[in-house]
Formats: structure tokens, sequence, C-alpha cells
């Protein structure tokens, strides 16, 4: 499971659209005529690359992942892949020529299913064509089934400056729950390779699983803290449409229970000394993740790979596109310049609520000024909202910031609400 992007933004959940008119998509032009908002400046720009396959579907998981296995027998296409990724960031400069990438994740899938040669050659091809900058952040995401020795060394000296290990949880009983291919033994082998080799690295975990109480959740936290993390990411799971789970429903502990699993793991990740930072995040001071916070706050990104979404700004627009889901397809379109399936400029009237989306995971919130610098809309746009959130005391805000209170946190679907349009 990777970090949050929306729940988790990995852009990888739309589904194929009819093709994009290519001069739809790259007319320049187009997209620089004027329009109704006025950006001052571009927000930073992050680089997802999306490697779509794994070794087994889990049965929660509703992104762009692809079981290898019941696909082929000759091998991961990896240099197929590669190839094709390599064509679609070149197709794409034109969108995002002469900025600055600040952060590269690569999830998935499972992309330490690729080779740390395979990954060498990916973050090459990437430096090779646009500018990355020289202290950027690069996010690998690993799953404990694929650990072999030595090979998380091999991803850092490939360029990954940063590690993310989907442990889930460290009971055996909980992981053949949730479909894992790995085991508890396995878990702890894979997060102390990670120690070794990566300054920077990350423990994902999951709670409120199926049949998990209150005790076995805090010694899942308490497991993963005594490996001395920087980060911790940790997923209420829920039930997504077109899941096993969604046509399987399991028992799940009631919503009280979750609520108080919660409470344990926030008690816990403070006095581990890793501060909530975000709505599923934890961090010891100078570990947060670069690209998780780019995404909270609006900012770019350009996603690369099967089902990979972007969005980009311009100084008139804002716009979001979508690649092909299918690996195949993609492959195919991408060696071909048209990866883009779907193309699509940000309404106005969405903007707020786009921000405000991710914006308010975060539990210091954000600059009052970033509101306006990354929509390219005015206060008067956001103020009805905060007013009304502002009342029921969801959010406070000074003359500098707006920030989601701690009832805001316990009710952020309802808090985001308030922006839509």
């Amino acid at each position: 499971m990777a970090e949050p992007v929306l729940p988790r933004m990995p852009p990888v959940v739309a589904q194929d659209a009819q093709p994009a008119a290519p001069e739809q998509c790259f007319d320049l032009a187009h997209l620089m005529r004027p329009g109704t908002l006025q950006l001052q400046a571009l927000p930073p720009l992050s680089l997802y690359v999306h490697l779509p396959w794994c070794l087994k579907k889990c049965p929660y998981c509703d992104f762009n992942s692809h079981e290898w296995r019941a696909q082929a027998t000759e091998g991961l296409p990896e240099q197929r892949y590669l190839a094709a990724l390599r064509a679609d960031l070149e197709a794409a400069l034109p969108l995002i020529w002469g900025r600055s990438v600040h952060s590269v994740f690569i999830g998935g899938g499972t992309p330490s299913l690729f080779s740390p040669q395979g990954i060498d050659q990916l973050l090459s091809d990437i430096r090779a064509r646009v500018r990355l900058e020289p202290a950027a952040e690069v996010t690998l995401e690993a799953n404990p089934g694929t650990f072999e020795r030595d090979r998380f060394r091999a991803f850092r000296a490939a360029g990954v400056t940063r590690l993310s290990v989907g442990v889930q949880s460290f009971h055996d009983p909980h992981l053949a729950a949730l479909g894992r291919v790995h085991n508890r033994d396995q878990a702890m082998a894979a997060v102390t390779e990670a120690a070794q080799a990566f300054d920077t690295f990350n423990i994902d975990l999951m709670y409120a699983l199926p049949g998990q109480t209150l005790a076995q959740c805090a010694d899942d936290v308490r497991q993963a803290l005594s490996l001395q993390p920087p980060h911790l990411s940790v997923y209420h799971l829920t039930i997504e449409p077109n899941t096993w789970f969604a046509k399987h429903p399991p028992t799940l502990p009631p919503d009280d229970d979750a609520y108080a699993m919660l409470d344990v793991i926030t008690e816990q990740t403070q006095q581990a000394g890793l501060g909530r930072y975000e709505i599923s995040a934890y961090a010891r001071p100078g570990h947060r993740s670069a690209h998780n916070q780019n995404y909270w706050q609006f900012g770019d990104y350009l996603g690369l790979g099967a089902g990979a979404h972007s969005k980009l700004s311009f100084a008139h627009r804002v716009v979001r596109q979508v690649r092909a889901r299918d690996p195949a397809l993609y492959m195919q379109r991408a060696v071909s310049s048209h990866a883009v399936v779907q193309h699509t400029e940000v309404a106005r009237s969405e903007l707020p609520f786009e921000f405000m989306l991710n914006a308010l995971r975060l539990q210091d919130g954000v600059p009052l000024a970033l509101l306006t610098e990354r929509t390219g809309l005015s206060m008067g746009a956001f103020e009805a909202a905060l007013s009304q959130a502002e009342q029921k005391g969801l959010v406070t805000r000074d003359w500098q910031r707006v920030w989601p209170t701690p009832l805001g946190f316990d009710f952020l679907s309802d808090l985001q609400a308030l922006f839509l349009p």
C-alpha cells in the first residue's frame, strides 16, 4: 500500500476513456491562452511513476495493480515498460519545459519487483530529460514479499533516497486476512534491512483490520516503533468499490473500537517522538515526506505509467490528465506518444474544493497566501466556506494560516464537503 495521495493520491484509479486528441493535450498555445485565473507563480513540480505489477492483488486494493503471474509466464516486461515510460516522459516535456523536479515517487503495484538495474535505468532516464534538484527526495515503494538481502542497498545505489515498506501488520493472521504475500518474519527482516540501507524510510501500517482487537493494534504499532522508523504511515482499512472486500465484506471492528485504535496510535507515536503532521502520517523532525507534502499543498505532479494521473498548472489554468490504465495498452500508446486518454481543465468553481481536499489533511494547515497562489483565485472564493467551517468549530485561522481543529480532523469529510461547488 502506498503512502497517501488521496486518500493516497497515487493517481491510478480512473477507468480508460476515449483517447484525447493530441492537439488538445499538447497544444501549448491552447494551454497558454488567456483565462479567468491568474497564477503569479507555478507551484513545485513532482514526478510520480507508476509500476503496475504485483505478486498478488490484495482484496482491499482499488489501485491500478495487476498480478503478473496471472498474465504471463515469460517474466516481467521490464525493458518494454521502461521504454514506454521514457517515451511518455519525452512526450510530456513541452508541458513542464524549464521546470525543476523536486521529488520523485515510484509507486505501484509493487515497484520492488523491478530489478535494481531497472530502477537505476529509470532514474537515469529521468535525470537525462528533466532538471532533477540535487537534493530531490526519491521514494520507492517496497513489499516485504519481494525482499532479498542487499536488494535495498542496490536500490539506494541506484539513486533511491527513501524507501516505503508496506508492512500493514506484524500479525500473521491479519496479514493472511489482508491477502499479503509476506509474513511477520519477512516484514521484520525487510524493515531491518531498510534501516541499514536508508537514512529515511517509512513503514506502512493499517488498523481496524478484520478480527483485530485494540490490544493487537497497539502491539502492531509498538512493534513498528521498536524498529525506529523516521516515518510511519497508518491507514484505516476502508472497503472500496470494485474490490474483493466490496463483494465479500469482512467483519471489521466497530467504529468506536476504530476510534480507540487511532487514539492509541497517536499516543504511542507521540511518546516515540514522531509528530502527527498529516491525518495518516507521523514523522521525526526532518523526515516528513516532501513528495506527499507537495500533493497536500496543491503542488503540481506529472504522472507517468499505466493509469497515472497528472495535475499541472499554467499561468491561466490548472489541468488534469489520465494515462491509459491497462499496462499493455499503456505501453502500446506511450511509445507512439499517445499515453494520455483524458485531459480536462479544472473548473474555476471546483478549485476551492480541489485545494482544500488535501490541504485540510495537514495538522498545521496551510498559509492563507497559498490558497490564492496555487489556485489563481481571490480569498473571496474561499471566504464563505471558511467562515462556515470556523462557526462549526472545524477550522481555526489567523492572519497567516488556516488549520483543522481536532474536531475538524475527526470529521474531515464533513469539513472538506463545505468547499464543494
